[in-house]
């Protein structure tokens, strides 16, 4: 027998055969992560079966109306909204997906936390370490369920180095050396626009790539205690895109290169940049302790380079290759047979699978997926890294 009906998914009658509740989503934004999103809530049911929730994709907000329909009907949402405070009026939304710029991070989201909506919002958090603090209080003190979208927590790989290492098989761990690299910002005919303003919120690579680093070195090795930090900007200038002739000052970063301590003793380096020419999107670190290290690279996503002291065959010392596709490495039950991978898009689908699974039966989206607490600290960190790059000096941290 067959069902039909005019909105994407499962009819109400399949829902509640099933016992399955629904969590009805509305969306600010509808680009670059938009789309990451969409297609995470989409794909959520198809591999995890029987899901915590089905995400019902009540309406997308954003402010041109032919652009957001569109996006409405190529996403599969019901509908669509051009004012915020409308949708987060909508009693049918639950869930509110903040995928817009980071200027439009804190008061849309805030307006959610009023409104009672659980909130999953982009990094970065904020445009400032004090907006994205006053989010996560504001979360708290009204009760709702918060992530902050630090999507690589939330790849196999890099949580399999997170069981390594809680279950102690990488020793002590003594230094972690991390760098996310891109080539887009040494483009000078990019135009400038309110990110390449600091004045404006604007943020470099510190802000837009740099916090994902920050976060995964806080994730897997611990709290960063203190930094020193050097910063520089290449392009100093930029076309304004609506005035011929006319150019912007650029007062962001174009990359850092930071020194770190860890509570727990170790120390590291933490670095980022939009002007590494030739990186698309090379997000890598590697971490040493007493009895192994590992080595990961976001564009071998599927692999890690894992060294272990009490490990190798005598002869065949030094690291190996692992692919983390089996069973029983971390979401692989609900993908494809061992040795098939997985790519970037699927992080988000274990990320809405967290948020989903906290909102309907209570579990903690922390220590393994980012709340805004961790969306705050990374921004904490991002901001020492300026202060030490202005004056000189070794900044202690202060959350």
């Amino acid at each position: 027998m067959s069902h039909n009906s005019t909105c994407p998914g499962f009819t109400a009658v399949d829902r509640a055969s099933l016992g399955i509740p629904e969590v009805g989503v509305g969306m600010l934004g509808y680009r670059f992560m938009g789309r990451a999103h969409s297609n995470a809530y989409q794909r959520l049911p198809m591999f995890f079966w029987p899901p915590a929730a089905i995400p019902r994709l009540v309406a997308i907000c954003g402010r041109t109306g032919p652009a957001v329909q569109e996006a409405a009907l190529r996403f599969g949402y019901e509908g669509y909204y051009t004012e915020l405070d409308e949708m987060l009026a909508d009693p049918r939304i639950v869930l509110f997906d903040n995928c817009a710029s980071a200027n439009a991070h804190s008061a849309p989201t805030l307006a959610a936390i009023a409104a009672g909506k659980h909130v999953l919002c982009e990094k970065p958090l904020a445009t400032t370490a004090a907006e994205a603090k006053q989010m996560w209080q504001a979360a708290e003190q009204a009760g709702v369920i918060h992530m902050t979208g630090f999507n690589y927590r939330l790849v196999p790989a890099v949580h399999y180095i997170r069981e390594l290492i809680e279950q102690d098989v990488l020793g002590q761990i003594y230094s972690f050396r991390g760098a996310y690299l891109q080539e887009g910002g040494d483009n000078p005919d990019r135009p400038w626009s309110w990110r390449s303003d600091r004045s404006q919120g604007g943020y470099g690579a510190i802000g837009d790539i740099g916090v994902h680093i920050i976060d995964l070195a806080r994730f897997l090795v611990g709290e960063i205690t203190s930094l020193t930090a050097m910063t520089q900007t290449f392009v100093r200038e930029r076309p304004i895109a609506d005035r011929p002739g006319q150019v912007g000052k650029v007062t962001v970063d174009d990359v850092f290169v930071s020194t770190v301590a860890f509570e727990g003793g170790a120390i590291g380096t933490i670095e980022a940049s939009k002007v590494a020419t030739g990186r698309k999107n090379q997000n890598t670190f590697e971490i040493n302790g007493s009895k192994g290290s590992v080595v990961f690279d976001l564009e071998r996503l599927n692999e890690l380079q894992i060294y272990l002291k009490d490990g190798p065959v005598k002869g065949l010392e030094g690291f190996s290759t692992v692919s983390i596709t089996e069973r029983d490495h971390p979401f692989y039950q609900f993908w494809w047979p061992h040795g098939h991978i997985i790519g970037w898009e699927h992080s988000f689908v274990h990320e809405v699978n967290v948020m989903l699974r906290a909102i309907t039966l209570g579990e903690p989206v922390s220590p393994y997926a980012a709340t805004f607490e961790d969306g705050y600290r990374a921004l904490a960190v991002g901001e020492a890294a300026l202060a030490s790059a202005e004056t000189g000096q070794r900044i202690d941290l202060q959350y």
